[in-house]
């Protein structure tokens, strides 16, 4: 095995931008592209490996045949056969649906599946870009659907202007949606169940409303207010940055301008690289490069014992793990 690089699976969406193919160094193309799924193992959107001896391999593929070498032993033990974990790039040119996600009792319970607690790290902002994430002051869920039913429902949420660094941490249960002039990597688990609870009147194409789970999210949101949602961190060059971590993942942030090595020996897990800024030359214990630019994701196997990063010459990254 090798440093995955992957095809990324572009969703052509009403409310995307132009965003994403020049961030990713892609041909230029007129749809409006709202995500690219950079890896992803969601039924009937499976990764396609881009690079070396295994292009063409899905991401299953490559689970069957190498299991715990590219997983990591723990990581089978916790979510079995599935790559846990969803890498989206999301380009933001109107606002997204207010939405919530079910906890994995309540998605395995309605939907044979996993929850979906992610986190946000901003990459770009446009003048006046904000989003929304959890309550601002204690509702209950009767004034939830009220609210939802006299488009009041912004009246209650926190509203955050953002800037490019910012993170947000998404539990499941927390209400929140990406507002207008958002450039944002996500990281989440893996998992499509998303709970639209409002969407601003909008039509489609067609003319048809956009279909609602109000009720669905009833019993998925969390209700309790909290004083920030917004995480907190102290950046820091040439040193990893704890962003996030939870029983689902753990993301530091990685800006170097110097070689900087990591060390994954006691890890028994995979590491995704996410490039959100620049390019680097990558080393690893198996004797591979691999050079690498913004917009890129990279998967390193468990087996790996330590990777080298090689600023050209600066580089910033989320590194995520289980």
């Amino acid at each position: 095995m090798y440093p995955f690089l992957f095809k990324p699976i572009l969703k052509e969406i009403i409310w995307g931008g132009t965003d994403i193919r020049p961030f990713k160094g892609l041909p230029p193309g007129g749809e409006k592209i709202g995500e690219s799924w950079e890896l992803s193992h969601v039924e009937g959107n499976w990764s396609e490996v881009a690079n070396g001896t295994l292009a063409g391999q899905t991401v299953d593929d490559l689970i069957r045949r190498y299991g715990a070498a590219l997983l990591g032993e723990k990581v089978m033990r916790q979510f079995g056969t599935v790559f846990p974990l969803l890498i989206k790039f999301i380009d933001a040119r109107d606002d997204l649906s207010i939405q919530v996600h079910p906890d994995d009792e309540l998605a395995r319970k309605r939907h044979g599946s996993f929850g979906k607690t992610e986190m946000w790290y901003v990459v770009k902002a446009s003048p006046g870009a904000a989003l929304l994430s959890g309550f601002s002051r204690r509702i209950d869920a009767d004034e939830y659907v009220r609210r939802v039913a006299d488009n009041s429902l912004t009246d209650v949420l926190q509203r955050y202007a953002v800037a490019p660094g910012d993170v947000f941490f998404l539990p499941a249960g927390r209400v929140h949606a990406i507002g207008t002039g958002c450039f944002i990597a996500e990281i989440q688990q893996t998992s499509n169940i998303t709970y639209r609870i409002y969407d601003y009147n909008r039509r489609d194409a067609d003319g048809n409303a956009r279909e609602l789970h109000v009720d669905l999210a009833r019993d998925a949101i969390d209700y309790t207010p909290y004083p920030d949602y917004r995480t907190a961190y102290a950046p820091a060059e040439n040193e990893p940055v704890r962003l996030v971590e939870c029983k689902y993942f753990t993301t530091n942030l990685l800006s170097a301008d110097k070689t900087l090595k990591r060390d994954f020996s006691t890890l028994d897990s995979f590491v995704v690289f996410i490039l959100t800024e620049g390019s680097a030359l990558i080393r690893d214990s198996g004797g591979n490069e691999l050079a690498v630019r913004q917009g890129q994701t990279v998967l390193f196997p468990a087996a790996v014992q330590w990777v080298e990063v090689v600023p050209s010459p600066h580089v910033k990254l989320l590194e995520t793990y289980v």
